[in-house]
């Protein structure tokens, strides 16, 4: 996908590479001290990664056909697949896809087809189903929100994420959502007390206790699907952080 927009000042790639090579891990290890402190986490949880995660419900629910409202600690999902959402939506994948064609762009194409793909699934699934996804697509959508905003920090030159450190703040955001979705998950693998089972006031159960007590899901499996999804999230990053690393030091004058 390209990020041209608009003429920025020329970068120094014998800066840069050094930027890229420090700044990710910088930023997650700064997240994974906020994780750590109790304080830290909750403001973590509460101003940087409970949008990601309210959106990640809401995009599961658009592509399943549900209108959907994100807000802060809940997303409002309206019962029913509607018509207008999934137009809108297939009107989203279709621009892709010709954009990425018409451009040769076939990253943007690939994504096209992908989300394409994903949403006829998605509307042809049962409500169960439907329900499921949409619930577990919190903590998952949190997780890969988080990955795109830090990849963010790779625009190219000319892109407008380039302009007034936009994409250090995207990958502070990114690297928070990220650690604090993750992190959670995988310290469930050995403590289970870490897992937000309960019930949230004025919203209802919390995620976990819904998958366990309404459609079923094991302890085990929960963790296991959640860490599967980080995991394949941080092996993009990482494949991302090199091939930036690389490509910053092929374009040094």
């Amino acid at each position: 996908m390209s990020f041209d927009d608009e003429p920025v000042d020329e970068v120094r790639y014998d800066l840069e590479w050094k930027f890229r090579a420090a700044a990710i891990p910088a930023a997650f290890l700064v997240a994974l001290i906020f994780h750590a402190w109790p304080t830290g986490h909750w403001l973590q949880r509460t101003f940087l990664t409970m949008i990601p995660h309210e959106l990640g419900h809401a995009i599961t629910a658009w592509w399943s056909g549900h209108a959907a409202i994100p807000s802060l600690w809940k997303t409002i999902i309206f019962d029913g697949r509607g018509v207008i959402v999934p137009l809108l939506v297939a009107a989203l994948n279709g621009f892709l896809v010709v954009r990425g064609w018409t451009t040769r762009n076939t990253v943007m194409t690939v994504i096209g087809l992908g989300l394409g793909g994903l949403q006829l699934l998605a509307l042809t699934a049962s409500a169960m189903t439907t329900g499921m996804a949409i619930t577990f697509g919190g903590d998952v959508g949190a997780m890969v929100i988080g990955t795109l905003l830090v990849m963010t920090f790779f625009a190219p030159e000319g892109s407008r994420l380039r302009h007034g450190g936009l994409r250090w703040g995207l990958l502070s955001i990114g690297a928070a959502a990220f650690v604090d979705t993750f992190a959670t998950w995988w310290s469930a693998r050995s403590n289970r007390s870490a897992i937000p089972f309960g019930e949230i006031e004025g919203v209802g159960l919390s995620d976990p206790s819904k998958l366990e007590d309404v459609y079923g899901w094991s302890t085990s499996t929960m963790v296991d699907r959640y860490v599967l999804v980080g995991a394949l999230c941080l092996l993009a990053i990482t494949a991302v952080w090199l091939w930036g690393i690389r490509d910053a030091r092929q374009r040094m004058v």
